[in-house]
């Protein structure tokens, strides 16, 4: 499993597009997973023939974890004696039991990678793994660095102790960061648990199981808490999206998309002083202009809405305020402004709210912006978003309306100063020219972070945005 959305821990294996016996090329894709922020589709970095899958759909893997193995030599996998006699298998001594591999040596010839990812060379040694007393390895197999030909590609046997300085005695438990982190937040010495994954490696299973009361039942969630926390259930019934205890209530487990959206506004709310500010105001005049600008030939082809004139009036009003588009930086005590605008639009999608944004947004013409969000948001329902669309972002908008909610206070996104609501647009009664007549209404809501947008500031950027789309000449007169 690789590092998909820089320095994730672990991703959840969505689908196989192979099965044991299908045979693969190098750059084909295997698999789709979904980390916290995107569903990525994963190629084969070999020619060869897929020999085992690690890993049921469904399963929630640690990254660095082999979760498919391939005979490269384009036949069955080789039975132990075989591979024993396989002379390219250079990093295996030929002792019998527990031969010893090293992985520090270069990779000769082609080192296999996945595609968009690139590999560095690297001095660092793997961890030795102590051998269960008196087990055989099935077939010696060389690190997955080497590229080794005729022998399935997995994780590699173990090593010797005395190569990290342990005696036959230490056995310090076999666990990754991601889950050791998880076992100190849940109180559980990694000694007590019992492995059951490939080669003694503790699992976030193993973990949850240890967690839990003995007599607990097949499914169990762990107690509520202040953050978003993985729901526990048994690797034999994760394959599944949701686990239903009985007829009355349905335990979905918290992962994905969801899980690091949890996260992050528990992360954000908590942090960032939030202050929320209201305006309703009459939008007619550019309900108006989307008309005509939807009849023209200027913007032929393109979408036209009132969020695209929305967006618009923000970043005009960016442009008038720059002090709203800006970050705290705790670490170094810091105000970063920010003299670019990556716009950010909330989009709902089947997997979760997505917040991709629109690099350099302040520089595009109208024409370009309506390009850039049609494809943001055709890209995000169609759950193709990188994890790269959803990385720094300096202003959000949401837009609560579609579901013909009038108003709410947003939560910031992590990093951002700020995010804006857009109200439902509702035909009202309005005081227009001194008479009371029947007009396009709407409520905006601006959240922003008041360590360093103030009342003042916070107040005259929205009432910009909304003077805008009053009166939408002034996105002439005001650019």
């Amino acid at each position: 499993m690789p590092d998909v959305g820089e320095g994730l821990t672990e991703a959840e294996i969505l689908k196989w597009y192979v099965q044991p016996g299908d045979t693969v090329e190098d750059g084909q894709v295997v698999c789709e997973v979904e980390t916290a922020k995107a569903a990525v589709e994963l190629p084969i970095p070999f020619d060869g023939t897929v020999h085992e899958l690690r890993f049921p759909e469904g399963t929630t893997v640690d990254v660095g974890q082999v979760i498919i193995s391939v005979n490269v030599g384009g036949g069955a996998a080789p039975e132990a004696p075989a591979a024993e006699a396989a002379p390219v298998v250079e990093a295996a001594a030929p002792a019998p039991v527990a031969p010893a591999v090293e992985e520090e040596a270069e990779p000769q010839g082609r080192t296999p990678v996945l595609v968009g990812y690139g590999v560095a060379a690297s001095s660092t040694k793997r961890r030795p793994r102590k051998a269960a007393q008196g087990a055989v390895p099935a077939a010696p197999v060389a690190p997955a660095q080497a590229a080794p030909a005729a022998v399935p590609v997995a994780v590699p046997v173990s090593v010797p102790e005395q190569l990290n300085g342990h005696g036959p005695g230490a056995g310090r438990p076999l666990a990754k960061p991601p889950v050791r982190k998880l076992a100190k937040d849940l109180g559980v010495d990694l000694a007590t648990v019992t492995p059951t994954g490939p080669d003694g490696i503790i699992t976030r299973e193993d973990v949850h199981a240890a967690a839990a009361p003995a007599p607990a039942p097949a499914v169990e969630a762990p107690a509520p808490a202040p953050v978003a926390q993985p729901v526990a259930v048994p690797a034999a019934v994760q394959a599944v999206p949701a686990v239903s205890t009985d007829a009355r209530e349905t335990r979905v487990p918290v992962k994905g998309v969801r899980k690091a959206t949890a996260a992050a506004m528990v992360g954000s709310a908590f942090t960032a002083p939030h202050v929320t500010e209201f305006v309703t105001f009459d939008i007619t005049r550019t309900m108006k202009l989307v008309e005509e600008l939807k009849s023209g030939t200027d913007m032929a082809g393109l979408r036209v809405n009132p969020l695209l004139l929305i967006a618009k009036a923000v970043l005009v009003a960016v442009r008038r305020n720059p002090e709203i588009n800006a970050a705290w930086d705790e670490a170094a005590q810091e105000i970063v402004l920010k003299h670019y605008v990556n716009l950010g639009i909330a989009a709902a999608t089947p997997r979760g709210l997505l917040v991709p944004n629109i690099k350099g947004a302040h520089a595009q013409t109208l024409p370009e912006l309506s390009a850039s969000l049609s494809e943001l948001i055709s890209t995000a329902r169609d759950g193709k978003t990188t994890p790269a669309a959803m990385q720094g972002g300096t202003f959000t908008i949401t837009n609560v309306g579609v579901f013909g909610v009038d108003t709410g206070t947003p939560i910031l996104n992590p990093g951002e100063s700020a995010i804006l609501a857009v109200g439902a647009i509702k035909l009202q009664p309005w005081v227009h020219k001194g008479k009371v007549k029947p007009r396009q209404v709407t409520t905006l809501a601006l959240s922003f972070d008041h360590r360093l947008v103030d009342g003042e500031l916070g107040s005259k950027f929205l009432a910009d945005v909304a003077a805008i789309l009053e009166q939408p000449k002034r996105l002439i007169s005001w650019a």
